[in-house]
């Protein structure tokens, strides 16, 4: 593996950078941005993540046409606000409709346009411009972008049935249906930016990832949608890779077994791709000088910070809460990679400990949850096949709509399964079963929970069944059953978990905003795997501690003083060993 540096590899017109959500795409496509104009070559960054700091980054007032960095010569930077786009796309689609169809048939397909599919459509819809522009093309040397549409998105986009009237006229079934339907004038400019996107000699598709399990799984995942559709010109950036600066350090010695572990097993799939690394920083990347230093030695220095932190709580308090409310369902929530099927175990051997019967449920492997906690008398676990949910739900939508669309249609709609939501729904519904023996003798607790957007898409089609023709599966009475329930903050617990750094704590807003829409409540946040509570010793990781107080802080205030704050633990615990997140 090699250490990353832009010259080293082979310079395209077009960089797009994608991976989850805190691995560093921002800082990475930056770092490259700046070294590329530094060599003096003119180049364009374009942003479209929603978590978007190129303002932070750069130290400037920036906007959706493009500003020259006085410090960088020869670069300019677009940040484009892919919320506002797709709330001007959205009402661009609905617009025609309102005051023509019923009130809930409006509100169904405002919360069809709501998810993150229609996000990033809508950015799509933004950046094709950049990407087909021949000014721009002939104008600079490199164009960078931050955050690349999806696999799912681009065979979308790539369905011709996505451009018949089976869209426009049913704008409200399925999970991400109806994303396209106001975007027929751009269908070529479409067509030419997925052909851009899949020539080797114009365009390399940079996957980022982080030296731990579920990154490096997402990343696997995003090269084989890519390569699914004939985009093969991949690259991928393992990012804070950590040299060992105190072999002394348990915490340092730990932290790079942990990487190192997770390295040796990377998929093999990803062994095929052109493979750099980029060494783990212990500064934020904001203002030119860090995006300079990110790509050199100087990897350690960061300035000294004063920053106190805020009164935080322990999970002991926590679980407390929940024993003392009589919370009969307790959901764990949060992006990939935070830490939820750990602290959904850990909740659950707590309120056993305090004399209560818990059913604890996921989609994790059977295997991972059983390597955690063994059932006891108190402890049902059980475990959720995702796969074979997924495929009888499927199985179930296509069925229903082969009755009544051609196979142009049915390639659509099969494209639309693939969705995020469509997984979530056919999850939550195998849930939505097990829910139903919450009761005052028993408590759930259930790791991987749907989205509030989600839990409006099932609210709306069950309010609006009757007036449509779906193509989506019928609602079970379990699951109906269980929407009232969830919204009521006396019986239903969401805990949000997050990650002491800008995107986690971003996506995990984004997520608390989704809940609030569904009318769930959430009271408690558990920001995970904080390196401040661990006393390292070593400079690069006392450092780098030292600036998660920024977020740990705003999620203090976000949650009105219910934040738990866990510290990161070397070893993956197990059993009775979770005890020791609770004790802290």
């Amino acid at each position: 593996m090699e250490l990353y540096k832009p010259t080293h590899i082979e310079l395209t017109k077009y960089f797009f950078f994608t991976g989850k959500g805190g691995v560093g795409k921002t800082s990475a496509a930056c770092a490259t941005a700046v070294n590329l104009a530094d060599g003096g070559k003119t180049v364009m960054l374009i942003s479209t993540d929603p978590a978007s700091n190129l303002q932070d980054v750069f130290g400037v007032e920036l906007d959706n046409k493009g500003t020259l960095i006085s410090t960088v010569p020869g670069l300019t930077v677009v940040n484009l606000d892919p919320i506002e786009v797709s709330r001007e796309y959205k009402e661009k689609v609905i617009g025609p409709y309102k005051g023509l169809l019923p009130e809930a048939a409006i509100a169904s397909m405002e919360e069809q346009l709501s998810g993150s599919c229609t996000v990033e459509i809508a950015a799509f819809n933004e950046f094709s411009h950049y990407l087909t522009d021949e000014a721009i093309k002939d104008k600079y040397d490199h164009v960078i972008f931050d955050t690349a549409p999806t696999g799912h998105t681009l065979r979308m986009l790539q369905l011709p049935s996505a451009w018949s009237n089976f869209i426009s006229e049913n704008t409200h079934g399925a999970s991400c249906l109806g994303q396209l339907s106001g975007l027929e004038e751009n269908k070529q400019m479409y067509k030419n930016a997925v052909e851009t996107l899949a020539k080797p000699s114009m365009t390399t598709v940079i996957l980022v990832a982080r030296p731990e399990k579920t990154p490096l799984l997402e990343a696997k995942r995003a090269s084989e949608e890519l390569k699914d559709i004939g985009i093969n010109n991949q690259t991928i950036i393992i990012n804070g890779v950590m040299d060992l600066d105190n072999p002394e350090d348990e915490v340092a010695l730990n932290l790079c077994n942990k990487q190192q572990q997770a390295l040796q097993n990377m998929p093999d799939y990803l062994h095929s791709l052109p493979t750099y690394y980029i060494p783990l920083r212990a500064y934020n990347v904001y203002g030119v000088d860090n995006i300079r230093k990110m790509l050199t030695a100087d990897h350690v220095s960061a300035p000294e910070s004063t920053a106190t932190l805020n009164k935080v709580d322990s999970l002991t308090d926590l679980i407390r809460d929940l024993f003392t409310t009589h919370k009969k369902v307790i959901f764990t929530m949060g992006k990939g990679g935070v830490g939820k099927t750990t602290l959904a175990a850990t909740i659950a051997l707590g309120l056993t400990r305090m004399g209560t019967k818990v059913h604890l449920t996921t989609t994790d492997p059977a295997h991972h949850l059983k390597f955690l906690l063994d059932s006891s008398q108190n402890l049902k676990i059980s475990h959720i096949d995702e796969a074979q949910e997924l495929a009888k739900y499927k199985e179930e939508v296509l069925s229903k709509a082969r009755e009544s669309v051609g196979d142009a249609d049915l390639a659509y709609i099969e494209e639309d399964l693939r969705s995020p939501c469509t997984q979530e729904i056919a999850v939550f519904r195998a849930f939505a079963d097990i829910v139903e023996q919450a009761d005052e003798d028993q408590v759930i607790v259930i790791d991987t929970a749907p989205t509030g957007h989600t839990l409006l898409l099932l609210d709306a089609t069950q309010s609006y069944h009757k007036e449509i023709q779906k193509s989506q599966g019928d609602i079970p009475e379990s699951v109906k059953r269980l929407l009232p329930r969830l919204r009521d903050a006396t019986e239903t617990e969401v805990v949000i978990v997050t990650l002491p750094e800008a995107t986690p704590v971003h996506e995990a807003m984004r997520l608390s905003e989704d809940l609030e829409r569904a009318g769930i409540h959430s009271k408690w946040w558990v920001v995970n795997s904080s390196l401040y509570l661990t006393n390292t010793k070593s400079p690069l990781l006392k450092a780098k501690s030292q600036s998660e107080v920024e977020w740990i802080n705003k999620v203090v205030a976000i949650s009105l003083d219910h934040t738990v704050l866990i510290k990161w633990h070397g070893t993956e615990l197990k059993g009775n060993s979770l005890l020791d997140i609770i004790k802290g």
